[in-house]
């Protein structure tokens, strides 16, 4: 392996896991608010994904401007999901509960998609599709750059909004223990319902990011839960840091291993990950006490 190569590598690694790092950061909010395994996630990335692709076609601008209408439109229906759907489910088998209905989630919308779109390929052609620079021999896509511009600056509001923000606050209360949060006058129902438009609203801009250099179809959330899970997983379930640095690390090992073993190979190694992680750290290697300090 060449200098240049193992730096292209490095780089590409860095772009992946940042946009890694968003898309599983809806899937850490719904586990840490309300204990819900949201199968569902990728679904919506995917659902994201053509609406982004869909206004491109249909009005010639940039799909990044679909995120002023995706982004709100998106919360809106976390809320109505969480309240008409998941807060109805029994408390004492919210999580094993929650799979189920959010994997039949997950088969309509790519029933939806499929009918809607048919199955055939899809991907946005924009002027700056194939444009590169060099980075010290390293050459960048700049889609890569943008899907990953875009991933820090939703992650960082996010911290934002989680650390300096009343709703943060309680948000984060309603993570670390739900009946304490309650004790001190927190309405958790509500937070746990803006808690997942939230994480919903993240899976719109995710999925725009990922439609500007990837090829969907309506099956597509299949590949795209496995790595997800195992990222929170690896992190910690409900640690946003956690879920970041795991995605980081993911990523750049994907990338790094892609070289001698290929792309198909090179995906196992979230699966490996996960299974050690349950296997030696259920709780995951970055939860913990970085959860509780966030």
């Amino acid at each position: 392996m060449t200098a240049s190569l193992t730096l292209q590598s490095l780089v590409l690694g860095v772009l992946l896991g940042g946009l890694y790092a968003l898309l599983a950061a809806g899937l850490t909010l719904y586990f840490g608010v309300m204990r819900v395994v949201m199968i569902a996630h990728s679904a919506l990335l995917i659902l994201a994904a053509y609406i982004a692709w869909f206004f491109e076609r249909q009005t010639g601008l940039d799909p990044l401007l679909s995120l002023v209408i995706t982004v709100p439109l998106f919360f809106v229906a976390g809320v109505v999901m969480q309240r008409l759907l998941i807060a109805r489910l029994r408390p004492a088998t919210l999580t094993m509960m929650s799979v189920l209905l959010t994997f039949s989630i997950a088969l309509l919308i790519e029933g939806l998609l499929g009918f809607v779109f048919t199955g055939t390929h899809r991907r946005i052609q924009l002027p700056y599709s194939g444009t590169h620079f060099e980075f010290f021999g390293a050459s960048i896509a700049v889609v890569k750059l943008i899907a990953f511009g875009l991933a820090a600056a939703s992650l960082a509001a996010l911290y934002v909004l989680l650390k300096t923000t009343r709703f943060g606050q309680a948000l984060r209360a309603t993570i670390q223990h739900p009946d304490a949060a309650r004790l001190v006058g927190i309405n958790t129902d509500r937070v746990a319902g803006y808690g997942f438009g939230l994480g919903l609203a993240t899976a719109a801009i995710g999925g725009t990011a990922l439609s500007l250099d990837s090829t969907i179809y309506p099956s597509l959330h299949w590949h795209w839960i496995g790595p997800l899970m195992a990222i929170i997983v690896v992190g910690g379930l409900g640690s946003i840091p956690g879920a970041a640095i795991a995605a980081m690390a993911l990523g750049l090992s994907q990338s790094l291993l892609q070289i001698p073993l290929g792309t198909t190979w090179a995906q196992t190694l979230f699966y490996v990950a996960l299974f050690a992680t349950l296997m030696l750290r259920p709780q995951g290697f970055f939860g913990g006490r970085l959860a509780q300090r966030f």
